[in-house]
């Protein structure tokens, strides 16, 4: 009897043993990469089955057996995982409950125009493009924003998603960035500012944005803007005419394209331009609503990324002979 029991033991022993060394043991991913996609209700007994067509050379009910044992079934999170190398089914169970999705970015820049931001996301790794074959229009009806122009209503910043993901969710995201920014914004607002709108303080930003990538200059160039427009002023920006025209830039702005009217032309068009022109980033948006303290009314490009700013029409023809003609 003494002899059968620790028979007995001894196999127990064995076989926990053997768990114990199945549960750890990391076995060789049969293509050395596998993509592992669970999907939201998914159970762990389907998660055990997924995991084994997906390339990973575990037994599904040996691998379901242990996620039952380990008391985790139930924190398995739905997601898209990256398994590379090897893995051990403690490690796998692991990932899972933990959510260590594979992720990718995206990176929208300020400055961009919406046409390269739908230009970016159609190149983003394992992003699925359920925006490609939309219009603008109905691009932004499907966001909830029917009528709105998609110029400039997206926050340019990284965005992390996982393999799979649907171009709309980082739209959506980039959009309520840009949403809380600008409400944020607005609602510290020097009050002396003539914009009457949180638009108007996009459009405004998106100019700064376009004018200029320094951000020590940004207050100063937003305060030219809102001098001429207390004033009456025509703002006379370069990148809203060239917004204007579209594809007929070709990267050459002449005199006659300033003569030239069109809705964002603000040589031949008092105030604001209908729309933004460009996604403008958190320091332009601060700079459009806080402009520096300056009656300045001109500047010019001194050729280093700065700008000189002017008050008068002959400091600033100074300053353009200065820097531009070299006179």
């Amino acid at each position: 009897m003494r002899t059968f029991l620790i028979s007995v033991l001894l196999g127990c022993f064995a076989i926990a043993g053997a768990c114990f060394w199945w549960v750890n043991h990391p076995v060789s991913l049969r293509q050395g990469v596998v993509d592992l996609s669970i999907e939201p209700g998914t159970s762990p007994r389907e998660v055990a089955q997924v995991a084994a067509k997906a390339g990973i050379p575990l037994h599904p009910r040996l691998l379901y057996f242990w996620f039952r044992f380990s008391g985790d079934a139930r924190l398995i999170r739905a997601g898209s995982y990256e398994l590379e190398g090897q893995v051990s089914p403690r490690a796998l169970l692991q990932k899972l409950v933990q959510g260590d999705e594979a992720l990718r970015s995206v990176t929208l820049v300020e400055g961009w125009t919406f046409t390269q931001v739908r230009v970016a996301l159609a190149k983003a790794e394992q992003l699925k493009p359920e925006s490609a074959q939309l219009s603008n229009a109905e691009l932004m009806q499907r966001l909830g924003r029917a009528g709105v122009h998609p110029e400039g209503r997206f926050f340019p910043d990284t965005y992390t998603y996982s393999k799979g993901s649907s171009d709309m969710a980082v739209l959506q995201r980039a959009m309520r960035a840009m949403d809380s920014k600008l409400a944020l914004a607005w609602s510290q607002r020097n009050p002396a500012v003539p914009l009457q709108s949180p638009d108007q303080v996009l459009t405004l930003a998106s100019i700064v944005e376009k004018e200029t990538g320094r951000v020590s200059d940004q207050p100063y160039i937003s305060a030219v803007f809102n001098n001429r427009l207390l004033l009456g002023m025509r703002l006379q920006t370069d990148p809203t005419v060239i917004y204007g025209m579209g594809e007929a830039f070709d990267g050459n702005l002449r005199k006659n394209d300033l003569l030239s009217d069109t809705p964002y032309n603000t040589y031949t068009r008092a105030g604001l331009p209908p729309t933004p022109i460009a996604m403008p980033g958190r320091q332009a948006l601060w700079a459009a609503t806080h402009p520096a303290a300056t009656k300045a009314l001109y500047f010019v490009a001194r050729g280093d990324g700065t700008s000189a700013f002017s008050e008068t029409l002959d400091e600033h023809n100074r300053a353009v002979n200065k820097y531009q003609r070299g006179k």
